[in-house]
């Protein structure tokens, strides 16, 4: 597939919109719900899969990863670099790629998304995120970390306090998913006229 000059732009607003959602809370202190930071990652990540669909919305995870991995501070705790490898909640990084993949896919196989598509695909794409990020989550854990005691039901236990948040916050993507991505449909289409 070969991406138009609005798609890469579109793709590298949304690694910004990652960076700006991982460290929210540090930008505005009132967000953070005690001790859990309210992080709008999953939220950027299932909104880029809906409305860009599963390539390009993966790419600009992609994006948001390497633009980190290179040491720019855009992960979590304003955090970057190669090192960054080897802390155990790297795994949910790796697991937006899949999430807006999962997003995307779901979106791109109708032909004519209504709100239920938007609706399923969104939770579908939490889904895929949090397993995969608990999963190598807990995997580093027992591992890189060897921290004695953890299970893999603890891990997920461990999550429970983020899932509220992030449920409420998917639900508020699919109802608002719909109207963005006709108008960017129809962007993406006049651009790609104006320019062929």
């Amino acid at each position: 597939m070969k991406f138009k000059p609005i798609d890469l732009t579109l793709a590298a607003m949304f690694a910004a919109l990652m960076a700006i959602g991982a460290n929210i809370t540090a930008w505005i202190p009132a967000l953070a719900f005690g001790s859990v930071p309210l992080t709008l990652q999953n939220f950027f990540c299932v909104l880029a899969g809906l409305l860009l669909g599963r390539r390009l919305g993966a790419v600009s995870m992609i994006v948001y990863l390497l633009v980190g991995l290179i040491g720019a501070p855009i992960f979590a705790g304003f955090t970057g670099g190669f090192a960054t490898i080897m802390k155990p909640s790297f795994g949910f990084i790796l697991s937006y790629i899949a999430g807006a993949y999962a997003a995307g896919l779901i979106v791109d196989r109708s032909k004519k998304p209504t709100f239920p598509t938007f609706l399923v695909a969104a939770f579908v794409s939490l889904a895929v995120s949090y397993v995969i990020g608990t999963t190598l989550l807990y995997v580093a854990l027992t591992n890189w970390a060897a921290v004695p005691g953890i299970t893999y039901l603890n891990t997920w236990k461990g999550m429970l306090v983020f899932i509220p948040k992030d449920l409420v916050l998917t639900f508020v993507t699919a109802v608002i998913a719909p109207r963005i991505y006709y108008a960017i449909s129809k962007n993406r289409t006049s651009h790609t006229q104006r320019y062929a």
